[in-house]
């Protein structure tokens, strides 16, 4: 698409051309069924604190784990620009996801997620360096903040049902985050097993990388 087509789709108004391509990859997966969505009061860009603007989870249960599957709004061009039109990625060229075990429908709202994303994206507005498949991060403690889990640490995956998409602004890629233990973490860090190799261990019995808080060190 051209910048002479993208003016003509397209209103600078209240046109949404980024947000409308994640959601359409959404509405692929999950066809009628309404997400949980988080917005931000105040936007990043007016001096908000959350660089994110949204967050939604849908329910799932693929691969046969019951979970909720989250997805970020904001990593990528999510409004009508047109200096991004035309180029290889939209911004930072990804979006994040996370496979939360949970019952169905969850009995608490996972609000500390979202805050766990939102830290994530202050990390990659600030520093201008981005994630892909098979990087990792320390959480410097639980990712769940003040919660009983060995799950210390995340390494980056591509999502394995939201595939690479081509929006006005770019290609966007589903990242999907999956958490980690101490030992994993310690194993990674100290190149006993690549971060590719961690996520290869789980591949087989957790296709769909589904993070549960409740698994131990081993």
């Amino acid at each position: 698409m051209n910048l002479s087509e993208y003016k003509q789709r397209y209103n600078k108004d209240d046109s949404t051309p980024g947000w409308d391509v994640i959601d359409s990859q959404l509405g692929l997966l999950y066809q009628e069924q309404k997400p949980k969505h988080w917005g931000t009061v105040i936007g990043y860009q007016l001096g908000g604190p959350d660089p994110l603007d949204g967050i939604s989870a849908y329910e799932s249960e693929s691969g046969g784990a019951a979970h909720l599957h989250f997805c970020s709004y904001g990593f990528t061009s999510l409004y009508y620009d047109e200096e991004a039109v035309g180029g290889e990625f939209s911004r930072f060229g990804f979006e994040l996801t996370f496979r939360l075990a949970s019952a169905l429908p969850p009995a608490e709202e996972p609000i500390w997620v979202c805050s766990l994303l939102q830290n994530l994206a202050r990390y990659v507005f600030e520093s201008g360096k981005w994630f892909e498949e098979y990087h990792w991060i320390p959480a410097n403690g639980p990712i769940r903040a003040d919660y009983d889990t060995d799950i210390v640490g995340l390494v980056f995956v591509k999502d394995p049902e939201l595939k690479t998409v081509a929006s006005p602004h770019g290609k966007v890629e589903f990242l999907q985050m999956f958490g980690i233990t101490q030992v994993e973490l310690d194993d990674i860090m100290n190149s006993k097993r690549t971060c590719k190799e961690v996520v290869e261990s789980h591949r087989k019995t957790n296709p769909y990388f589904v993070t549960d808080l409740s698994r131990k060190s081993e």
